[in-house]
């Protein structure tokens, strides 16, 4: 069972990051966040999910938005997939399911006729206050960065009007 919903302000959390960081929630006050979950890095459809973000950071930037990656690869994996493909953004290595658990993201998934546990690719669109306000569960890779950055251009607009 999830500790957020929408519309409440998302628990302030601390995870270790690529950087040789430690990454809190709260440091983002200000800004849009979106917190992508994915199941392993390394992998196509992760590698793909990166890509996009990596390739329309600056949209995402205009948008006064952090991109932030989570998994529960270690950083020092994470420090290489970040590398490899040139991510512009923080991989935050969630090895003991914190914010895994916090955004309930850990399913059991059937991989080669197996039950596992494993991360459901989902996204979380948090507001500069700290509230959730919009959640992707079951992601599929394409076009979905198209859907995050329509949904940033709304809630902008509206705080414009």
């Amino acid at each position: 069972m999830t500790d957020i919903s929408m519309g409440v302000n998302v628990p302030d959390f601390e995870l270790l990051s690529t950087g040789n960081k430690s990454i809190k929630l709260s440091d983002y006050r200000g800004r849009y966040v979106v917190i992508y979950f994915y199941p392993r890095d390394n992998t196509p459809g992760c590698t793909l999910e990166g890509q996009a973000f990596r390739d329309n950071i600056k949209k995402f930037t205009s948008l006064n938005t952090v991109i932030l990656g989570v998994s529960r690869d270690s950083v020092r994996t994470h420090e290489n997939f970040k590398g490899k493909q040139a991510f512009p953004f923080d991989l935050l290595s969630d090895d003991e399911e914190k914010a895994c658990e916090l955004f309930d993201v850990i399913k059991m998934k059937n991989m080669y006729g197996k039950q596992v546990r494993g991360i459901e690719r989902s996204t979380f669109l948090i507001d500069p206050q700290g509230l959730l306000i919009h959640e992707w569960r079951k992601v599929k890779v394409e076009n979905h960065i198209e859907s995050i950055l329509s949904c940033l251009a709304k809630k902008l607009h509206k705080e414009i009007n």
